[in-house]
């Protein structure tokens, strides 16, 4: 609404333009962005679980929004803070956080509900077959070549595409083979779904509730069969589900399904499933802070029973280095923002 209204809405002197879930505007070329840009307002604001995601520059673009020119133009902000930052340079991460800082109030959510019971964070680690680690061998040893390739015909900077599409099938082949592309995979088990099923059998044999997140619907059409198999009810969420909050509320009620599958895109943020104390993610996100907020949908206000999140990992393979640099998008994000952040701490 706010790009097809924008006309009628950059007419009115707003007292405050809020934006919520203020992520959306994290690429300043997007045309949500630009939009938000343009409306008149006295004062402005922005809530946010993830203000930085991927690169810094998301955190100038939230800022182009708030305070126009307080962090320069965006080629001055990548020459001052965001090359240097990424080469180590600890003086520019201490110069960013000290020009942000007076304008961030940063929240944690043990100061704002104290009384949450303890969240646990596990990381599983699945040993795969011969069967399928002989397919994800292959797929690397490949993936390895194209890679290579395109980097000799067009150059490491033209070859983004090749790169991300050899770690998509790498990490497919990690988690199920049959996910791949023709039939490479299909003869081939898959060792988190057969963890998964244990998992869940204890679960729910305990009475608990789980959340189970892919970024992959393809992998939650496979969870399906073995849930029905094993005669465990589910409701599911994606961007094909129409009717949402019948979903959500089938789940939240008493006696409800004992398992939500959910894509990490369309349930990842703004619901509230307190009914589940487990949830399990199945691929590692890039970045930790969107799987926190997919945790968040079980670990918030409301909830009154200690919460498990599972990270499925597995071993010896791209997931493990996932995970270094899930440690490394942390300290991207910490490095902006500090601890403590807000304008009275910095008085």
């Amino acid at each position: 609404l706010l790009r097809l209204d924008l006309d009628a809405l950059r007419q009115v002197e707003w007292t405050y333009a809020v934006l919520d879930e203020a992520q959306y505007i994290k690429n300043a070329d997007s045309q949500t962005a630009r939009a938000a840009f343009k409306l008149n307002s006295r004062h402005r604001l922005a809530l946010t679980g993830t203000p930085v995601e991927n690169r810094l520059e998301e955190l100038w673009s939230q800022f182009r929004f708030l305070m126009p020119g307080l962090l320069g133009s965006k080629s001055a902000f990548r020459d001052r803070f965001v090359r240097p930052i990424d080469a180590g340079d600890r003086e520019a991460r201490t110069l960013l956080h000290r020009r942000v800082r007076p304008y961030v109030l940063r929240r944690l959510k043990q100061q704002v509900a104290p009384e949450l019971p303890e969240l646990t964070d596990m990381v599983i680690r699945c040993q795969m077959s011969p069967a399928q680690r002989k397919v994800y061998d292959a797929v690397r040893l490949s993936a390895r070549e194209d890679v290579q390739r395109a980097i000799q015909e067009r150059g490491q900077a033209r070859s983004t595409i090749q790169v991300l599409e050899a770690l998509l099938r790498m990490r497919q082949a990690c988690c199920d083979p049959s996910l791949l592309p023709g039939d490479a995979g299909a003869e081939a088990d898959a060792c988190k779904l057969d963890r998964l099923e244990d998992l869940l059998v204890e679960i729910v044999c305990e009475d608990h509730k789980a959340l189970i997140f892919s970024q992959w619907t393809g992998l939650l059409d496979r969870v399906e069969p073995r849930l029905q198999r094993l005669g465990i009810p589910f409701v599911r969420l994606d961007g094909a589900t129409r009717d949402r909050q019948g979903v959500i509320d089938r789940f939240q009620a008493d006696g409800g399904p004992p398992v939500f599958l959910l894509s990490l895109k369309a349930g990842g943020t703004g619901l509230n499933l307190t009914a589940a104390d487990y949830v399990v993610h199945l691929d590692p996100w890039w970045n930790p802070a969107v799987q926190q907020q997919a945790t968040d949908r079980a670990h918030r206000i409301g909830q009154d029973k200690p919460v498990v999140s599972c990270r499925f990992i597995a071993e010896g393979t791209v997931e493990e280095r996932i995970l270094e640099l899930q440690d490394a998008k942390r300290d991207l994000a910490e490095a902006a923002l500090g601890t403590e952040g807000g304008f009275v701490k910095s008085l």
